[in-house]
């Protein structure tokens, strides 16, 4: 099972992107064009709940008999996701999947996903033996813990997005949520750029490379 620490911060982030998901903006823009160029208000919502969902999926998983887990960072090198543009296919699929799930409509989508966030909790508590979460789209495992890391990351960076496509503020997110996520992005962006370049993007902006971003 999760750390209790952890747990808790996925949780928090879950809450918050539930509150956001249902505001009465997001609700009012649902086929409109998202900020992610191609993605639906409603396309993008989905992708944001179901970040929840899919863990309550995973975690409802046997974990017996999965690979051994990998590194956190060596997960972003190996997904093909990571480093292709917004129109290659990857991505391009990720698009048409939740467009096409919010054509449902929002009453659809929110009560599909209230039904897996709503068990969450008990499915965190639960122990796993070994203590980990087999990602079947990818076909490698993680810890659980830093499984909810790539979940967190997700509901951090997409509810900007969604935020941003409807007018209303950010979440801010509790440090323990902002915490792994901002080290998440920056490893992926070192591992990617180098550590010279994130050190001056942060620290040196008059010596710093434009662009150095973790995808």
């Amino acid at each position: 099972m999760a750390t209790t620490r952890h747990a808790a911060a996925f949780l928090s982030a879950v809450h918050q992107s539930w509150d956001l998901a249902t505001t009465p903006e997001v609700l009012a823009a649902w086929g409109r064009e998202s900020s992610c160029a191609g993605m639906t208000v409603g396309g993008l919502t989905h992708h944001l709940l179901n970040q929840g969902v899919n863990t309550a999926r995973a975690l409802r998983a046997d974990p017996a008999g999965s690979p051994e887990p990998i590194a956190l960072l060596e997960h972003y090198a190996g997904a093909a996701w990571v480093e292709a543009g917004p129109h290659d296919e990857v991505n391009a699929k990720i698009r048409d999947t939740d467009n096409a799930s919010a054509l449902a409509g929002p009453d659809v989508v929110l009560a599909a996903a209230r039904e897996h966030i709503d068990a969450l909790p008990e499915l965190l508590a639960a122990p796993r033996d070994p203590d980990i979460i087999f990602i079947p789209w990818q076909g490698w495992s993680l810890s659980t813990d830093d499984f909810l890391t790539t979940r967190m990351m997700e509901m951090v960076v997409h509810g900007d997005d969604l935020a941003s496509s409807v007018g209303v503020p950010t979440p801010t997110y509790a440090e323990d949520v902002i915490t792994p996520v901002l080290g998440l992005l920056g490893g992926v962006a070192a591992r990617r750029h180098g550590q010279t370049a994130l050190v001056r993007a942060l620290a040196r902006p008059q010596r710093a490379e434009n662009g150095i971003s973790a995808f």
